[in-house]
């Protein structure tokens, strides 16, 4: 009798602790904001078995002098790592440390950034008593970890020079199935695409001798981020103005990771009984899995700031024609998502 009790007990034990705490594990909602602060242009990415996410420190620009990151088990809990990287490690950098995008290479982290806010000199805002602005531009570091810390790579920028109308700012390095890195960038309403060279240290020239392909879709800002699925190549930009309400996000659709593209339409935009000013995306997509979460920023209602950005992250999902959904800004987020 007392042995049939002992196994009665212990059936139930079993049944108490691993489905049901399992499910309760999964039904966890990361909640956005997904962490504290004023944070924007989030760059998402999986290393390892783990979710990142790169920042802009968001600020005004003589305080926006370095960068945080955030990792994830299940993309609702984050741990911050603070000062991954900051002007002390980048001498160049004066003001204007924003747009951080990651990549892994040969067991080495790489970020790459803008700083300083380069103008020209018939761009509105250009101080010719001034040189803070003058020079500047897409910089990048290395570290041994995701965590960093990153160090400058170059001791300069990678990219300072205007190519095609394009501010060198935003940049994101997107890896192709035949292992070619190719760079986009572009503020100022133009796409630039070029391919790094091996080390990072600079570009490898187009056929024609050229750096830089400009491919500026119809109503692009800044901020590209590309993806692949199934085989369809997916252009993402910001539209509208980052300082106010008019921010969102458009994608086109393509066979070739160069173009051409087809532009679709936006597909995250204000919501007034929610937030305002969504953009500046990443995509992060599970290994293994068709499940995609877009990562992107926003301004909570009231907002008082210009820079009163906040990371936020919602559910990405396609129609059957590869085109993509509406994204349903929510105050919840999404459920837990842990590396089994």
């Amino acid at each position: 009798m007392y042995l049939r009790f002992s196994i009665l007990l212990f059936i139930i034990a079993i049944s108490c602790t691993s489905p049901q705490s399992e499910n309760k594990e999964e039904s966890k909602l990361s909640g956005n904001p997904i962490f504290e602060g004023w944070y924007a242009d989030p760059e998402g990415i999986v290393f390892g078995d783990e979710y990142w996410i790169y920042p802009t420190f968001s600020a005004a620009f003589e305080d926006q002098l370095h960068f945080d990151a955030f990792s994830s088990k299940d993309l609702v809990t984050w741990e911050k790592h603070e000062r991954i990287l900051d002007n002390s490690a980048i001498t160049w950098a004066r003001q204007a440390m924003w747009a951080p995008a990651a990549i892994e290479k040969d067991g080495k982290y790489y970020l790459f950034f803008a700083a300083n806010d380069p103008l020209t000199p018939e761009r509105p805002g250009y101080d010719p008593n001034n040189d803070i602005n003058h020079f500047g531009g897409i910089g990048v570091a290395v570290a041994d970890s995701p965590a960093g810390p990153f160090k400058d790579l170059l001791g300069k920028p990678l990219l300072s020079d205007f190519h095609n109308g394009a501010q060198p700012i935003d940049q994101f390095v997107f890896k192709d199935t035949d292992g070619t890195h190719y760079f986009f960038y572009g503020g100022w309403g133009h796409c630039n695409i070029g391919k790094l060279n091996s080390d990072f240290t600079g570009f490898e020239p187009w056929e024609n001798g050229q750096l830089f392909h400009e491919i500026t879709p119809e109503g692009y800002v800044e901020g590209p981020f590309m993806f692949l699925r199934n085989g369809v190549y997916y252009l993402m930009w910001s539209e509208g103005g980052w300082t106010n309400d008019s921010y969102k996000v458009a994608y086109a659709m393509a066979e070739k990771a160069t173009g051409p593209y087809r532009r679709i339409g936006t597909i995250l935009e204000a919501d007034t009984t929610i937030a305002t000013g969504a953009g500046h995306n990443s995509v992060i997509q599970k290994p293994g899995t068709d499940e995609w979460y877009m990562v992107y920023h926003r301004r909570p209602i009231p907002n008082e700031g210009r820079d009163h950005r906040v990371t936020c992250i919602d559910v990405m999902e396609f129609n059957e024609d590869g085109t993509i959904k509406p994204i349903k800004m929510t105050f919840d987020g999404v459920k837990a998502n842990p590396f089994k």
